[in-house]
C-alpha cells in the first residue's frame, strides 16, 4: 500500500446533495421542497410554537394569577434547626458569611428565622429577617438577634 493508493472505506463518504440544479440532478424543479405552500417560498422560517393555523397551545390555555416583582424571597432557618447546624458547623455566631462559607445558602441568598422548634444555646443571629415570636424565643434562650440589609 502506498500513499498514493489510500482511499476512503467504501461507503463512507457521500456526495453532497446539490439542490435546484437542474432536472439532471434529480433534485431540481422544486428543489425537494414539494409543490406550492409557505414551507416552499424563499425565506420561510419556522415559527416557534406554530401549529399549522391551529390555535397555538400558549393562546388555549387560559392565564393564571401573576408573578409579583416585588416579592422577596427568603431562604429559611427555624430555631429547632439552629442547634443542630451550629454543632454541624461549629458556628459560634449564625451571620450570612457563616451559612455561605458552609454551603447552607448562595451568596446572595436572604436568610429569615422562624420560631418554629426551640432552641437551647444562646447565639447570635445576623440575619435579614425575623419573625417576632423568633426574635423573643431566642431573646428568652439568651442570644440576639441583629437585622442586617
Amino acid at each position: 500500500m502506498k500513499l498514493h493508493q489510500l482511499r476512503p472505506a467504501k461507503g463512507s463518504t457521500h456526495k453532497e446533495k446539490r439542490i435546484g440544479r437542474g432536472d439532471g440532478s434529480g433534485h431540481g424543479g422544486t428543489s425537494t421542497k414539494g409543490t406550492k405552500g409557505q414551507q416552499s417560498r424563499t425565506g420561510y422560517k419556522r415559527k416557534m410554537a406554530h401549529e399549522g393555523g391551529q390555535m397555538p397551545i400558549q393562546r388555549r390555555i387560559p392565564k393564571r394569577g401573576f408573578n409579583n416583582v416585588h416579592r422577596v424571597e427568603y431562604k429559611v432557618f427555624n430555631v429547632g434547626q439552629v442547634d443542630q447546624l451550629t454543632e454541624k458547623y461549629d458556628f459560634k455566631e449564625f451571620t450570612l458569611e457563616n451559612l455561605y462559607a458552609s454551603g447552607l445558602i448562595g451568596q446572595n441568598d436572604r436568610v429569615k428565622i422562624l420560631a418554629n422548634g426551640e432552641i437551647k444555646s444562646k447565639i447570635v443571629f445576623k440575619v435579614n429577617a425575623a419573625s417576632g415570636k423568633a426574635k423573643t424565643v431566642i431573646e428568652a434562650a439568651g442570644g440576639t438577634v441583629e437585622i442586617v440589609k
